[in-house]
């Protein structure tokens, strides 16, 4: 089960703030909290509320614990741009661009144990394969020593 949230003009320009989802993402929300709540960027905090927010969705609706989620998916889009004028010479004006972000983040949960499962069988297999090849060499060896 996914739990999507978005953050919505958040005055941070997407460059900055992308810095700090790729501190994050893939990691579990326990750890993703503590970098969050020692990482020196300003974006930090924002994400760190937004992630939190997730977090209470999650417990509210489904009772999943933070323990069982990590963040499957984090993307920092362009939001729309403010823009100001700066006087320069000769009576021009130069514009500025105040650039906006928009956060989305996914959690999901925890699918490793699936996978360890699948590979477990695998292997399982490649063992008993080598063990009956290993039976099958004795038994030509001990024949070809009686030929002689």
């Amino acid at each position: 089960m996914a739990f999507k949230v978005e953050l919505n003009h958040l005055h941070i320009a997407p460059r900055k703030a992308r810095l700090v989802a790729d501190l994050v993402r893939g990691k579990k929300v326990e750890e993703a909290q503590t970098i969050l709540n020692f990482a020196v960027k300003r974006a930090s905090d924002p994400i760190l509320k937004l992630l939190n927010s997730a977090l209470a969705n999650a417990k509210t609706t489904k009772n999943v614990s933070a323990t069982d989620l990590f963040i499957s998916k984090i993307t920092v889009d362009e939001g729309p741009a403010g823009k100001r004028v700066l006087p320069k010479s000769r009576g021009r004006g130069e514009i500025i661009k105040k650039k906006t972000s928009h956060v989305t983040l996914v959690l999901d949960m925890k699918r490793e144990e699936v996978k360890k499962g699948k590979k477990e069988k695998k292997t399982g297999i490649k063992e008993e394969v080598k063990e009956e090849e290993k039976k099958i060499e004795k038994e030509e060896k001990k024949t070809i020593t009686k030929k002689k």
